[in-house]
């Protein structure tokens, strides 16, 4: 079954359920799924509606130009899908391989709809992994001499690959505003139960900290750093008999499962970012 869904943000007014759903039913659609969030501080109104596309009276080119005209009227920003689109990922690691092997890993089993034709990393270290899983690999060394060229590179390959979203699984380091300008697809994991412990050595200050638990944040990336909407949080107890790493190997188990299910809910389209926050229509 081919499906089609909406993503609608907008100010929030009376009706909107309604109006929604009646642009759905208008044209013979059967609403098989529809989630709804009113943020009351923000005068906001949040919705995901998913809906059979057999026998929806508009052929699928057609829906996001008459539906732009009812978004129009409620001052909305959407996105529209279908579930039978594979998005193309890319991504980028260092020399930890832990979180792109669950990714492809799932890849591989099916659990996340998407296409993974390519991995870029500032380390060789990982190639002999892509080759393994049939991906192409890219070694980008970054130095601050070249990390401006460096980048446009990597714009190029995005380009070149049709890439639709990239994923920093443990890339270790930071995206230049103009990069994101130019390409705000971003997911990242950080190794800190955010907005505690941002930037490097979060581990290292835990533990210093004498904190109890510690925890994995997957989240957008923006040009502050460790401060994009978040995606998924995940956090594991530790004791004050565990060293940092313990803490690391600890942890790795958290930035694992806070990454994919991340991945997951972006590529079922049940994310929506609006300011600096997400609902999560799960």
């Amino acid at each position: 079954m081919i499906t089609a869904t909406l993503l609608v943000s907008c100010p929030d007014a009376r009706g909107l359920v309604a109006r929604l759903s009646n642009f759905i039913w208008s044209h013979n659609g059967n609403i098989i799924h529809a989630d709804h969030h009113r943020d009351q501080v923000r005068n906001c109104f949040l919705s995901r509606l998913e809906w059979e596309l057999e026998g929806f009276l508009l052929p699928r080119e057609s829906i996001g130009p008459a539906f732009s005209r009812l978004a129009e009227e409620l001052d909305a920003a959407w996105q529209l899908s279908f579930s039978d689109q594979r998005r193309r990922l890319s991504i980028w690691v260092g020399k930890q391989n832990h979180c792109l092997l669950d990714l492809l890993w799932r890849r591989q089993a099916g659990e996340l709809r998407a296409e993974i034709p390519l991995i870029i990393s500032n380390h060789p270290e990982l190639e002999g992994l892509a080759r393994q899983y049939d991906v192409d690999f890219y070694h980008l060394p970054i130095t601050p001499a070249t990390k401006a060229q460096q980048e446009e590179r990597e714009l190029e390959l995005l380009s070149e690959y049709q890439i639709d979203g990239v994923i920093l699984a443990k890339y270790m380091q930071v995206l230049s505003a103009e990069f994101i300008a130019r390409f705000p697809r971003v997911i990242n994991i950080h190794h800190s139960f955010l907005p505690a412990f941002p930037g490097a050595n979060p581990y290292q200050r835990a533990y210093e900290r004498g904190v109890k638990l510690i925890g994995a944040t997957a989240h957008y990336v923006t040009e502050e750093l460790d401060a994009g909407p978040i995606i998924t949080q995940e956090v594991i107890p530790v004791s004050h008999r565990d060293s940092v790493g313990d803490l690391v190997r600890k942890g790795r188990d958290a930035e694992r499962a806070a990454l994919s299910k991340a991945v997951y809910l972006h590529l079922e389209n049940r994310v929506l970012a609006y300011g600096n926050r997400t609902v999560i229509f799960d």
